[in-house]
């Protein structure tokens, strides 16, 4: 299924699955808070932010995020081309609303890892 026309079936205009198909997946929000640290940040350091990014995903998931709106790409005219991208004011607003949620999971990663392993052990 294409991502980028993700529609709900009994309420198309529905925006809360629109977005969240949008920015839900493995990596736009880690891509956005990666972003989030202010001021701008090559491709080649986002790459070093976030390690298990392969190249080609993280070109598909700046553009996507792009598209939205949540981020802005400069291109410089330089040899070889000099490209950064940066948070909107859309992503900014995002992360208002998302960083509750990242607390959340950082005081709750332990114990959540621990009940993995219960789990994982008890079968």
């Amino acid at each position: 299924m294409d991502r980028t026309t993700l529609r709900d079936a009994l309420n198309p205009d529905c925006p809360i699955r629109n977005v969240l198909a949008r920015i839900g997946d493995k990596w736009s929000l880690l891509v956005i808070y990666t972003l989030s640290g202010g001021g701008t940040m090559r491709f080649g350091a986002l790459q070093r932010a976030i390690p298990d990014i392969s190249q080609k995903m993280l070109s598909v998931t700046l553009r996507t995020l792009e598209e939205d709106g949540y981020l802005t790409r400069r291109v410089y005219p330089e040899v070889p081309p000099r490209v950064e991208y940066a948070l909107t004011a859309r992503a900014q607003s995002l992360l208002s609303c998302v960083g509750p949620l990242i607390a959340w999971a950082e005081a709750n990663m332990a114990g959540i890892l621990d009940d993995r392993r219960v789990a994982r052990s008890g079968r």
